[in-house]
C-alpha cells in the first residue's frame, strides 16, 4: 500500500502530540474490493476524544491511500492541539504531494527532513524515584513572562544539536501569547549560577498535561541531572487537576531520550512520520548545527 501525502501549508491535517503528520484515531485499511479507505477506529480506553473530523474516502485504485495532510513549519518539538492548530482543519487545499510507502523507502526532495514521532502517556503519578546523588546543586528558577529573550536564548542553546526549531520560526506576537499563557508554566534549571536546561509545562487541555519541552545542556547531562528534572515535572504536573500527562520525542532527539520516558512511567502509544523544511536553509539555525543528520539541499 502507498500512502499519498500532501503538504504546503503551515497547518498539519491528521495530528498526533505536534501535529505530525500520522493518523490520530483512524487507520488505512483495503477495502474488499481492493481499493484503500481511511476508516475510524473506536479511541482507546483512558484516551480523551479527539475532535477531529473522520477524513473523507477516496477511492483512488488498488492499493493507494490518499489521506490528506497538510504540513506544518514546525518541529517534532511543538504541539498540535492548541485552539489555533484545531481551527487549521479548515484552511485551503494543499500545494504540494508527495507519495509515501508503507512498506519500503520513500526519497524526499531536496531540502526536507524527516522524522519518526513517538508519542507517550500516563494516567497517575508513577512510584516516585530519588534524587541521585549530587543532583542538590540544581534547582528550578520560574521564568517571568518578560524573559522571552531569556527563553529563546536557552531553547536555542538546549535545541540545536537536537533540531528544535519550532519556538525560532513562530511571530513574535504568537511566542508572546504562549509565554503570557496562565496554563503553561516555564522554567529555567539552573546550575552554578547559570541556566542549563529548560522545562516547560502546557496545561492549556482541560484535564491533560503536556511536557512540551525537556531538556538539559551537554555538560550536565550525566551528572543526574536528567532524573532530578524529571522528578520535579511530575512532581508539578501532577499537583494539577489532570487525568493524563503525556509528551512525545522522535529521531532527531537524543537517541536516550524514548528509554528514559518509558522508564519514568511513559507508555508508548502513537507513532507518526514528520516531513518539515530544513531550518538550517531558511535561516532559523545554523547550517552547521545538528551534525548527525546532514543538510540534503
Amino acid at each position: 500500500m502507498r500512502l499519498l501525502v500532501e503538504g504546503g501549508l503551515h497547518r498539519s491535517g491528521m495530528v498526533c502530540r505536534a501535529g505530525h503528520t500520522q493518523h490520530r484515531r483512524g487507520q488505512c485499511q483495503m477495502r474488499q474490493d481492493g481499493e484503500a479507505h481511511h476508516q475510524e477506529t473506536e479511541q482507546p480506553a483512558g484516551r480523551p476524544a479527539t475532535p477531529w473530523p473522520p477524513p473523507s474516502t477516496y477511492a483512488l485504485g488498488p492499493g493507494v491511500c490518499h489521506c490528506v495532510v497538510i504540513f506544518r513549519t514546525r518541529s517534532c518539538h511543538d504541539r498540535g492541539d492548541d485552539p489555533d492548530f484545531r481551527a487549521s482543519r479548515d484552511l485551503p487545499s494543499m500545494t504540494q504531494s508527495l507519495s509515501i510507502t508503507l512498506t519500503g523507502t520513500t526519497d524526499l526532495p531536496p531540502g526536507k527532513i524527516a522524522t519518526i514521532v513517538t508519542s507517550l502517556e500516563m494516567f497517575a503519578h508513577p512510584p516516585q524515584r530519588p534524587d541521585p546523588a549530587g543532583t542538590e546543586r540544581f534547582s528550578l528558577e520560574l521564568m517571568r513572562h518578560s524573559e522571552i529573550e531569556r527563553y529563546l536564548t536557552v531553547y536555542r542553546l538546549l535545541g540545536e544539536r537536537w533540531m528544535w526549531f519550532s519556538r525560532l520560526t513562530k511571530p513574535r506576537a504568537e511566542l508572546e501569547a504562549i509565554f503570557t499563557d496562565p496554563a503553561i508554566t516555564v522554567y529555567a534549571v539552573r546550575f552554578e549560577g547559570r541556566d542549563v536546561g529548560l522545562l516547560e509545562l502546557d496545561f492549556r487541555v482541560s484535564g491533560e498535561g503536556e511536557l512540551a519541552f525537556f531538556g538539559l545542556d551537554e555538560p550536565v547531562v550525566g551528572k543526574g541531572a536528567g532524573r532530578w528534572l524529571m522528578n520535579r515535572a511530575l512532581a508539578l504536573a501532577w499537583t494539577k487537576p489532570i487525568s493524563r500527562f503525556w509528551v512525545h520525542t522522535c529521531t532527531l532527539d537524543h537517541p536516550a531520550a524514548l528509554g528514559f520516558y518509558q522508564r519514568s512511567g511513559f507508555t508508548v502509544f502513537k507513532r507518526g512520520v514528520e516531513v518539515d523544511d530544513d531550518p538550517r536553509l531558511t535561516g532559523k539555525l545554523r547550517r552547521d548545527s545538528v551534525e548527525h543528520h546532514p543538510i540534503i539541499a
